[in-house]
């Protein structure tokens, strides 16, 4: 069995938290109220903008040349071709600044950060795995499931469950799996937890949209 196919079943108790979330499920049915979107959309802003830091942080430390090619890419498309779906959903959604930085954001890009830049690659990779295919699973679950065709939140939806999208999803997916291959069964492990700390995150961070959290 593959590191990602036994890694996902750790964390598929959390994905189902995740799909049945009140931020995915309003979001799914376009009644998500513009307020929390608006807060998820900022924080995804800054979120964004420090991930791609984190994916050209790992393909500078990739071991194969390969590898370091597509985290550049990765990089480059978190930074052009979301950056391009924020920036349209700013203005459609009056948002004119991002505000700061609150707590859950703040705890998962210094994650991502500190693991791309100090710990083994391979547990960096594995780290920003779960913002790719969790997303792309969320996508497609609520593209599946949408009850309505006039949803104001649908080039989020197209998005995340798009082709383009589906395919960098499979080449990460595909590159935890061949590094893995060449690890110890411990190095496994120090994957799977990072894979899995990321993943609660995402929950986190969704949640903390709903509920608007910011610093005390």
């Amino acid at each position: 069995m593959k590191w990602t196919d036994k890694t996902w079943t750790q964390i598929e108790p959390i994905y189902q938290k995740i799909i049945k979330m009140p931020f995915i499920e309003e979001l799914q049915k376009g009644t998500l109220p513009l307020e929390k979107f608006q807060f998820y959309m900022r924080q995804d802003s800054f979120y964004l903008e420090n991930f791609a830091r984190s994916l050209a942080l790992i393909g500078a430390r990739a071991h194969r040349v390969s590898h370091a090619l597509d985290f550049i890419r990765f990089a480059e498309g978190a930074i052009v071709v979301e950056k391009a779906l924020h920036d349209s959903y700013f203005q459609e959604f009056g948002l004119s600044q991002r505000g700061s930085i609150e707590p859950t954001t703040h705890h998962y890009i210094n994650f991502l950060k500190s693991t791309s830049a100090l710990d083994q690659v391979e547990m960096a990779m594995a780290a920003v795995l779960p913002c790719f295919w969790i997303y792309q699973e969320v996508g497609d679950s609520i593209y599946k499931n949408q009850l309505s065709e006039d949803n104001p939140y649908q080039k989020w939806i197209d998005t995340y469950a798009g082709k383009e999208f589906k395919e960098l999803v499979i080449k990460a997916i595909n590159i935890c799996d061949s590094v893995a291959e060449n690890c110890t069964p411990q190095q496994q492990e120090r994957m799977t937890q990072a894979f899995v700390e990321a993943s609660k995150l995402e929950f986190m961070f969704w949640d903390s949209a709903y509920q608007l959290k910011t610093w005390d």
